[in-house]
């Protein structure tokens, strides 16, 4: 990256493929996957499956189609659900929850820390009630890392008591664990320990892991058999998967730089602190900035060549496996540079 190209921060979705990954996809073994089950997919699947303690797995297109299955499958029309405020269900993707899955969502609040809710508060909002009008809460929905929340952690021991707390009610649970490979890393566990007690998980190859397509949903093998149906009938079956498979099985060898990633996070953070940006200190890949007028300060960023977008309020940053520290410095260069 030359000092003159824009520096892309926007999202951890705008890295591209290197030649290692285009290779993969270029050399995979591929079978129609609707007919046969195409078999670097069914790899993939087998691969995601065991990462994350599962029975089975379904690669689906997109992270909203994982998690909109998984709620398709686990409610019934007007079922109310939980999820922390701001989590993706709820901001960002469209309204599907309640429009194709008939879902009526009701948010959390943050009270154990950003984007984490306690589990008293679950128990709070799902107590049954023999209320002949009232809602019926049947699903609980975390998310890990929390994406509003500017990329925050919920430890495992958290994680668990939650799941508990649903259970303890009847309640479902389903993890939106787009960046959960973030968490795991920040934490230093293995994914499966951030999965214990869900009945479905939904989790993302081409972000922070930089496959160009795709997420996969897991769960118990009928659950999986199902949400197969689901993803035809909302025109997710795929032909030669084995092609996109091929790229999310190279993603996975690099789960471990996503570490570097968090530490140019960090030294971001740090020197937009010395020069006067307010930051809330970064537990994974990205951090939210405190600014007077988020639209100006963006424009201003884009004028330097440093792209960012707003987030909960605030200007937010990614860094990602496409951004270097040279390049971390020489966005910290161009902003000092231009007084912003």
């Amino acid at each position: 990256m030359t000092s003159s190209a824009p520096i892309d921060l926007r999202s951890d979705t705008v890295t591209r493929p290197d030649e290692q990954m285009r290779s993969a996809m270029a050399a995979a073994d591929v079978g129609d996957d609707v007919l046969d089950h195409d078999p670097t997919m069914r790899a993939l699947e087998e691969r995601v499956a065991d990462l994350l303690g599962t029975a089975s797995a379904l690669w689906v297109p997109s992270g909203t189609m994982g998690n909109l299955i998984a709620l398709m499958l686990h409610l019934k029309r007007g079922d109310r659900f939980l999820a922390p405020h701001g989590a993706h269900v709820l901001n960002h993707e469209l309204g599907s929850a309640a429009w194709l899955a008939g879902g009526m969502p009701d948010p959390l609040d943050w009270d154990a820390g950003p984007g984490r809710p306690t589990a008293e508060t679950v128990r709070a909002k799902a107590r049954i009630t023999a209320a002949y009008d009232a809602l019926h809460t049947t699903l609980l929905c975390l998310e890990n890392t929390h994406n509003g929340a500017g990329g925050s952690v919920v430890p495992p021991h958290e994680h668990a008591q939650l799941a508990a707390a649903a259970k303890e009610l009847g309640l479902k649970v389903h993890l939106d664990g787009a960046r959960l490979w973030n968490a795991a890393a920040a934490l230093n566990v293995p994914p499966k320990a951030l999965t214990v007690g869900v009945d479905s998980v939904q989790v993302c190859l081409s972000k922070a892991l930089g496959a160009p397509v795709g997420s996969v949903l897991a769960g118990p093998e009928e659950f999986i058999t199902a949400g197969r149906r689901v993803r035809k009938m909302l025109g997710g079956g795929v032909r030669q998967g084995g092609v996109v498979a091929a790229a999310g099985l190279t993603a996975l060898d690099r789960v471990e730089s996503l570490a570097e990633d968090h530490d140019n996070a960090r030294r971001l953070a740090g020197g937009l602190a010395e020069l006067g940006w307010q930051v809330a200190q970064p537990q994974t890949n990205m951090l939210l900035a405190a600014v007077p007028d988020v639209q100006l300060t963006l424009q201003r960023l884009t004028s330097v060549g440093v792209l960012a977008v707003p987030m909960s309020g605030q200007v937010r940053f990614v860094l990602h496996r496409d951004v270097s520290e040279d390049d971390v410095e020489e966005v910290l260069r161009r902003i000092g540079q231009a007084g912003i």
